[in-house]
């Protein structure tokens, strides 16, 4: 069986975790790779409506282990949330497991998130304010600190106390603010540990006896492409790599270990915070998206920044990623439009571009050129074929590929895990 990635194609916020759900009916393993609990998957299935941030989708699945690996950051507080709403629905949590090189969020990487965003006024980018970003940071000054030390106290003392008097010089110092207790810090994620003990593992171990194993795993990503710290509108960007190349560091994988990568894409764009966004409609039409498609934050709750699907971007992220397969999510919101645009250029002044800039400043100047393309003006939530969807319906999708240069394989018309039109196989 295959190893699949599931990746997000723009800026995040795409439906993974529906389609997540979908597949992980036929797997047996579903690795969250990247990210932290800035991330946000809402899941619709027989169980009910569920927002994930940390778990794995797939563990609705009876039977599929759900991992957690090193590539994420972890804030206990959170996923202890998630565990308990989790088992009040009576979800089987017994196949979770947590890498022991997963780094952790602290308090003062949530504190420091508050105050640098507040500093910047004017320039801030928007961040959740969840400590993702400072984790991160730490984890590459090697000031981290892992799941896997909360299973030795008295180690973990040692470096805790060492981080902890250098952050405290920076939140009084610097911010102003009040220092943080050692104590009251150590207890309660000596208490974290405790529970956490149970889960953790080495995850890079246990995907490649799955994969030797011949089982499908899956490869959960989290935000998406154009929010990548290396290739996403930086600074406007998320802190890891949440695309396909991201896997492979985010679970120990080698990348011949990943046999199809599926890009998944809305049917028009949209954007959490600042950055720029083409494609933007801040319009009438807009606003008619976001309302029809209740386009808020999982994790945030703030409106989301919509526009026409942008295939500049949309081929830039194909082409990152090596996508062998597309995922169109939410189609049935533009079926009520008599007609599309779909941007194919950018015009800067008198200059014509089919790329994106790698300069923000140059993509904020970035004009979309459109091709208009009819609309259906016909329900598509129960069609469960792609040639009964309008012929209409079917161009806009042929038209995406086109674009792309990806082929698609599967359609999402509406949240529930059956609203799906299979147009290629996945598997």
């Amino acid at each position: 069986m295959p190893t699949i990635a599931i990746i997000g194609a723009q800026w995040g916020d795409e439906g993974k975790g529906k389609i997540i759900d979908l597949l992980a009916e036929q797997a047996k393993m579903v690795v969250r790779f990247a990210g932290g609990d800035n991330a946000g998957h809402t899941v619709i299935n027989p169980l009910g409506e569920f927002r994930m941030h940390l778990i794995p989708s797939g563990i609705f699945s009876p039977g599929v282990s759900c991992l957690i690996s090193n590539g994420v950051v972890i804030n206990p507080a959170v996923l202890f949330e998630e565990l308990d709403n989790l088992q009040r629905h009576d979800v089987d949590v017994s196949n979770l497991f947590i890498s022991d090189r997963a780094h952790l969020i602290m308090p003062y990487h949530t504190l420091l998130d508050a105050l640098e965003e507040e500093a910047k006024g004017g320039g801030a980018i928007g961040t959740t304010k969840k400590g993702i970003g400072p984790a991160y940071a730490d984890k590459s000054a090697r000031l981290g600190l892992r799941a896997g030390d909360l299973l030795d106290k008295e180690a973990f003392l040692g470096r805790l106390r060492s981080v902890l008097n250098y952050k405290n010089r920076i939140l009084t110092k610097v911010y102003g603010a009040q220092p943080l207790s050692l104590d009251e810090v150590y207890e309660q994620y000596c208490r974290y540990g405790e529970r956490l003990a149970p889960f953790i593992r080495e995850t890079d171990l246990m995907i490649h006896d799955a994969l030797d194993r011949g089982e499908l795993v899956l490869l959960e990503g989290a935000q998406g492409t154009l929010l990548d710290l290396d290739f996403g509108t930086y600074p406007y960007v998320t802190s890891s790599s949440p695309f396909a190349g991201g896997a492979c560091i985010g679970t120990g994988l080698s990348p011949n270990k990943i046999d199809r990568i599926l890009g998944v894409f809305k049917a028009y764009n949209t954007r959490v915070g600042a950055g720029p966004m083409p494609t933007e409609l801040k319009d009438e039409i807009g606003e008619r998206i976001r309302e029809q498609a209740h386009e808020y934050g999982t994790t945030t709750g703030k409106p989301r920044r919509c526009g026409w699907f942008d295939a500049v971007l949309a081929r830039y992220s194909a082409r990152l990623n090596g996508f062998t397969g597309a995922v169109i999510t939410r189609f049935d919101i533009l079926d009520t439009f008599p007609s599309l645009n779909i941007c194919t250029a950018y015009r800067i002044d008198d200059q014509v571009l089919t790329q994106p800039p790698s300069n923000v400043a140059l993509l904020e100047r970035c004009q979309p050129v459109y091709e208009e393309v009819p609309g259906w003006q016909s329900e598509t939530c129960n069609i469960r074929r792609f040639q009964d969807l309008p012929k209409e319906a079917q161009a806009y999708v042929k038209r995406i590929e086109e674009l792309i240069g990806c082929p698609v394989a599967l359609i999402s018309v509406g949240p529930s895990r059956e609203q799906a039109i299979m147009v290629r196989p996945i598997l």
